[in-house]
């Protein structure tokens, strides 16, 4: 049986008029009658009645999108950046629509990384040399299970006959009252539980977490570190936690304006000593790279990313970084202590 989306709105006002013309007898059937054909409706299909197919390319270019020079994902057409609400009206396809063009991206992004970076993709456990973590991904997100709660209505004194009366008046009204406000809102998200990862609950746990079961475990003899932004306060928080297997593992770290705060996450005194010695942090600022940048914290020294854009710091301080590991390892090769407190080996642009 198919049912147009006016023959839906005309009809409830058909009915009324039905009745209040004729009353009687009959409008007990018409009125079951009339609920008999709203419970046969399939509001899903009839909402997706004027919605375009849900079948969308599977490559960058039959999106018409493309990555610039700059790396920016732009229409081929247009030149503009990408637009989320392609049809009007129609969130739901908007949305699957970005979805589909996100694991096209995804995929490309794997592709960079492994063709332009020399990374190899795998699954864990991890063998090789790097070791790319995620502690971004602490949860996925569920649909939440409706929940059915029965009727404290068995302990009444009722009879039972009254009971069941009740009862189905009460699920006709919450199924009448669902179903109108599907039609009026008919965009309206399901709703989402998170489920959270186990022990990779926080940034913080899954650093803990990969460096129980990956990083300790690895053969590897010097270790470094580059954590960007909340990473830095993840890193804080794993020297906390495994303080002594941190120092006799990890030769030295790279911090890129790092968010963390000694003081606030309670790093002891050897932590701190730790730090200053072995860590450096390139923060965003306007000043040439390498460039000495006062800091208010006793934990290690800050120099220029030579950009002040968060975002950038770790590319455009790649150079000085690795420098500085080759530094660091040749200085434990040698048993000498890499001097940190004051880079004297800025690298001028000119150099780069």
């Amino acid at each position: 049986m198919s049912l147009s989306l006016s023959s839906l709105i005309l009809l409830p006002s058909w009915i009324s008029m039905a009745q209040i013309q004729q009353g009687g007898p009959d409008e007990k059937e018409k009125t079951t009658a009339l609920k008999d054909l709203l419970s046969r409706i399939d509001l899903d299909e009839l909402m997706k009645k004027d919605e375009p197919p849900l079948d969308f390319p599977d490559t960058l270019e039959g999106f018409e999108y493309a990555f610039n020079e700059k790396g920016q994902l732009r229409h081929i057409k247009t030149g503009e950046p990408f637009v989320f609400n392609y049809r009007e009206d129609l969130h739901r396809w908007n949305q699957k629509r970005y979805e589909a063009l996100g694991e096209i991206i995804t995929k490309y992004v794997y592709e960079l990384l492994e063709k332009d970076c020399n990374l190899k993709k795998i699954s864990v456990p991890e063998g090789y040399g790097v070791i790319v973590l995620n502690p971004n991904e602490n949860y996925i997100e569920v649909e939440r299970p409706k929940i059915h709660v029965q009727s404290s209505s068995d302990s009444s004194d009722e009879p039972a006959e009254k009971r069941e009366r009740k009862d189905k008046v009460s699920k006709e009204t919450k199924k009448r009252r669902d179903f109108y406000e599907k039609y009026r809102n008919p965009q309206r998200e399901k709703e989402m539980m998170q489920l959270y990862i186990r022990e990779n609950g926080s940034p913080e746990e899954h650093a803990i977490y990969v460096w129980d079961h990956f990083i300790a475990q690895s053969a590897a003899e010097n270790v470094f570190f580059v954590a960007h932004s909340y990473g830095g306060l993840a890193f804080v928080e794993l020297m906390i936690q495994r303080e002594a297997d941190v120092k006799s593992k990890v030769t030295a770290v790279a911090l890129t304006d790092s968010v963390h705060n000694v003081w606030h996450q309670e790093a002891g005194k050897t932590i701190r000593e730790w730090m200053r010695e072995n860590c450096c942090n390139w923060v965003s600022s306007s000043e040439p790279l390498d460039t000495s940048v006062e800091s208010m914290l006793p934990d290690c020294p800050r120099v220029s990313a030579g950009t002040d854009r968060h975002e950038l710091t770790s590319w455009k301080s790649f150079p000085s970084i690795f420098k500085f590991f080759t530094e660091a390892s040749e200085a434990k090769t040698s048993s000498l202590k890499p001097a940190l407190t004051r880079r004297s080996h800025r690298i001028k642009h000119e150099e780069l």
